[in-house]
């Protein structure tokens, strides 16, 4: 009977040139929201399977239901990440076009 490969142990997960281990969402920077648009913005997003609490999107003042795939978003010019936001997918994607409905409390 062949013998399986034997798995690594869980412990050992991948890890990043620093030394930090990778996590499954990667940050990217990218421009603000029109009202905001001289601002650059750090954006993580967020899997389904991530989102454990309920949210208030500031782009449709709506609210992210847990369960539901979504992008957080903060500054990094100021205020850094205290001052993060969880945005819809498609809220942060339209930002251009629209202004915010809420501001940042």
């Amino acid at each position: 009977m062949p013998r399986r490969k034997p798995q690594p142990p869980r412990a050992r997960r991948q890890q990043s040139r620093s030394g930090a281990p990778l996590s499954s969402s990667v940050e990217r920077r990218e421009r603000g929201p029109a009202a905001d648009g001289d601002l650059t913005y750090a954006v993580r997003t967020v899997s389904g399977s991530q989102a454990t609490k309920r949210y208030r999107c500031p782009g449709c003042d709506h609210e992210i239901e847990p369960g539901t795939p979504h992008v957080v978003v903060w500054p990094l010019d100021h205020g850094g990440p205290e001052e993060r936001r969880h945005w819809h997918r498609g809220c942060w994607t339209g930002r251009a076009t629209r202004s915010v409905t809420r501001r940042w409390s």
